[in-house]
């Protein structure tokens, strides 16, 4: 069986795509851009920030159509779909097969959440066809270890969270034999866009709604206007506040 490595996956995917990049120049990675492309879906022809518009986006790609776990993630990604919307957030699928395939999968999928869920949760967002693999590569939603008959490495079960900006503020990585969790996507995006616009950090397992942490470089008059609470430790050093959660405004 033939094997990329991750640089000949990168390099394949940039000249694919036709991105001119510098060679030590990382692509998808926390804090840089998310590049935009255009390719056929469920949806029709679009393209990535025609989809996110000005709200914050998820882009996760999954191995192949009509497979087992992948239909479960699809059908729970459109029953959260709400949350997501509740939270200004905006999502598309991926995967390397046809346009025409993704149609004829979503009656599966509709099916499998009418048995399953006791509600049909046919997917109503864009899901990518990604024929050429292009953004496959470029992005490095690649698993090498997970190859088809042909030897050819399949997508992995990658997550992109990005802003409003299209950077990339978060990215999630499963194995083929591990379904995603959506209360998890959720919890960071949470999470992110409540740091996003207060200066606090959220703890281990934090969810909505629990006490954060003040950041350690809010001093002063600042970190009052927090009302923080001063955990003594051991070291004598005095960086652990937590505060009480701040309430955001829905999105919807």
């Amino acid at each position: 069986r033939f094997h990329l490595l991750p640089t000949e996956i990168r390099k394949m995917g940039n000249a694919a795509c036709g991105v001119k990049r510098a060679s030590t120049t990382p692509v998808g990675i926390l804090g840089s851009k998310m590049p935009d492309f255009e390719l056929d879906s469920t949806l029709g022809k679009t393209s990535l920030y025609k989809v996110f518009g000005d709200k914050w986006g998820v882009l996760f790609s999954h191995p192949a159509d009509f497979t087992p776990i992948c239909t479960t993630e699809l059908g729970m990604a459109q029953e959260y779909l709400p949350e997501f919307e509740k939270r200004g957030v905006a999502i598309a699928g991926l995967s390397c097969d046809p346009a025409e395939s993704h149609k004829e999968w979503l009656k599966d999928i509709e099916a499998y959440t009418e048995k399953t869920r006791g509600k049909p949760h046919k997917p109503t967002y864009p899901i990518f066809a990604d024929t050429k693999r292009e953004v496959a590569l470029m992005l490095g939603m690649i698993d090498i270890g997970h190859v088809s008959a042909a030897g050819i490495p399949l997508p992995a079960r990658k997550v992109f969270i990005v802003d409003p900006k299209k950077v990339i503020r978060c990215t999630l990585c499963y194995p083929a034999a591990t379904g995603r969790n959506f209360d998890e996507v959720l919890r960071v995006i949470d999470s992110m866009q409540l740091t996003t616009l207060k200066k606090i950090a959220t703890p281990a397992n934090w969810k909505q709604g629990e006490d954060c942490v003040l950041l350690p470089n809010i001093k002063g008059e600042e970190a009052k206007a927090y009302n923080p609470t001063l955990l003594e430790l051991p070291s004598g050093k005095e960086y652990l506040r937590t505060t009480k959660c701040p309430t955001l405004e829905s999105k919807q």
